[in-house]
């Protein structure tokens, strides 16, 4: 099994061993590009640019796989969150069409790989079915059925579906898809690294300093480059992208049937948060994979009540034998619905960003690899102006915003804290956090199992939010950039670059109290 960036356990990651890199990084070289993010981004923009003929080097801060590719629920979709009748109403018809081609291709880019490589990852066409259950839901359905039918979607209406739920209306989309994604991405890695490419895990990046060549200081060296790519969904210290995308985290189950009767699409109501649905054979087994319950990242105070909101609604439509894995994942929505793919702004034009994929993030992945390696190569498309990040301006001053990574007031730095004073205040039972006051300050604990404290600062170290606890992860969460750490204060997600203030506590024995005796 490897390490993901929660504590919850998907159905890939329990099903998978650590990736074992092959050749070795070179301090010496200077990189035509280094990309940050070993998930199907990172690989994705890695492979396309190795046999473009550019030199890259990949560096994961953990375990390829980590992030949101470990978590995600791997549906391949043609038609996006943001359907085609939004994109139309933000932008134009033409670039609703953009989108299209882009999607379709990376779908297609997506299976060429796994045929040029022969990888073993689970990978089929299949139909997804779109339904609604109310004349609101309806009136939304046949806005998105008309606008994907005009950009040539095969789009049908049924009059029935493959899962016991009353509907309204049912569409049918051909030429969708599905995926093993921690498989995938493997395959990804071994024939980067055929090609000559480098991939260096447990190296997470901190700065970078742009003068003639990229300087990338990293926790295992510097490293030297002509281009970064950020493939880590939002990049870390604070920028731009930041303040056009809102983190999300979606819920997740693989459950076995009792009467084996696993649908074989896609499956999507429209509830807003929508849940999902679909089948999976991992190791001989077959798994319904249904999710939802989707929330702002920080935002919910009970996660724990999402994975039994999601369970009890799928317990309702079909026979459960047991509940195998549970998990969530972060995703970030852009503030247009269409992800940022470019030059990260306020930045050179040698570091890209990717970003804001949404719920889309497999197939907007292969967009954003495409379009990158493009850019590099020099082959300018009509999708770049589209996916600019700069599509909304800087704000004012922001160049010297975005090279100012705050740093966060240490608050309590050399103090040490009582234990039985903080267990008088925020009285913990094993397995609870509380951010807590203490004389005049915040502070955020946890208590485990063997009734041990975890003490960190509560300030986010990104752009100093207060971070929550979110009991389904055991982290603490920030709810503005979406930052995510774990008990002891260590990063789990960027935007953060940097660990939360962990603070001394002293595990003593409360004090008995005694009567006055007097000076000794």
């Amino acid at each position: 099994m490897i390490q993901r960036d929660a504590s919850t356990t998907s159905l890939w990651q329990a099903n998978i061993e650590p990736f074992q890199p092959t050749l070795m990084a070179d301090h010496t070289t200077t990189y035509d590009v280094i990309i940050a993010g070993g998930g199907i981004t990172g690989l994705s923009t890695a492979l396309l640019l190795q046999e473009a003929g550019k030199r890259c080097l990949l560096l994961e801060a953990n375990n390829i796989g980590f992030g949101t590719t470990g978590g995600t629920t791997a549906h391949l979709n043609t038609i996006p969150d943001t359907s085609y009748d939004q994109i139309t109403k933000n932008f134009s018809k033409e670039d609703a069409g953009l989108v299209r081609e882009s999607v379709g291709a990376a779908i297609g880019l997506i299976q060429q790989n796994i045929e040029r490589f022969s990888i073993d990852c689970g990978f089929d066409y299949t139909d997804a079915y779109l339904f609604a259950q109310d004349e609101q839901q309806t009136e939304a359905l046949e806005s998105i059925a008309k606008s994907a039918r005009e950009q040539g979607i095969n789009i049908t209406m049924q009059d029935q579906l493959p899962v016991p739920f009353q509907f309204t209306k049912a569409y049918k989309i051909t030429d969708q898809a599905r995926l093993n994604p921690l498989a995938y991405i493997y395959g990804l890695a071994r024939a980067f690294e055929q090609a000559g490419g480098v991939i260096v895990q447990h190296c997470r990046v901190m700065q970078i300093h742009n003068t003639t060549h990229i300087k990338v200081a990293t926790s295992l060296g510097e490293f030297t480059g002509m281009n970064i790519v950020y493939a880590t969904h939002v990049p870390p210290g604070i920028n731009l992208v930041h303040l056009r995308c809102i983190p999300y985290r979606s819920y997740a189950l693989a459950v076995r049937l009792a009467d084996n009767a696993y649908p074989a699409s896609l499956i999507y109501d429209m509830h807003e948060p929508y849940h999902y649905f679909r089948t999976q054979d991992v190791n001989g087994k077959k798994y319904l994979i249904a999710g939802g319950e989707d929330h702002q990242t920080g935002h919910q105070e009970n996660t724990e009540q999402c994975f039994r909101n999601l369970e009890a609604f799928v317990r309702e439509h079909f026979n459960v034998k047991s509940v195998d894995y549970k998990w969530s994942s972060q995703f970030y929505e852009s503030a247009d619905g269409l992800p940022y793919i470019g030059n990260l702004p306020g930045q050179p034009d040698n570091v890209y960003v990717a970003t804001g994929f949404g719920g889309n993030g497999m197939v907007y992945s292969g967009v954003a690899a495409m379009l990158i390696r493009n850019i590099i190569m020099g082959k300018h498309r009509a999708t770049e102006k589209l996916f600019d990040p700069s599509r909304i301006k800087p704000v004012a001053g922001f160049t010297n915003f975005v090279t100012h990574n705050a740093d966060v007031v240490k608050l309590f730095f050399g103090k040490l804290l009582p234990a039985h004073k903080l267990t008088e205040l925020a009285e913990l039972a094993p397995g609870e956090a509380q951010v807590v006051n203490y004389e005049g300050h915040r502070v955020a604990m946890f208590k485990d199992e063997e009734g041990m404290l975890h003490a960190v600062n509560p300030v986010c170290t990104h752009m100093k939010c207060e971070v929550g606890w979110n009991s389904a992860e055991r982290s603490w969460d920030c709810p503005c950039h979406g930052a995510r750490f774990d008990a002891d204060g260590k990063v789990l997600n960027t935007p953060a670059d940097r660990d939360l203030e962990q603070l001394d506590i002293s595990h003593d024995v409360k004090p008995v109290e005694v009567e006055e005796q007097g000076e000794v």
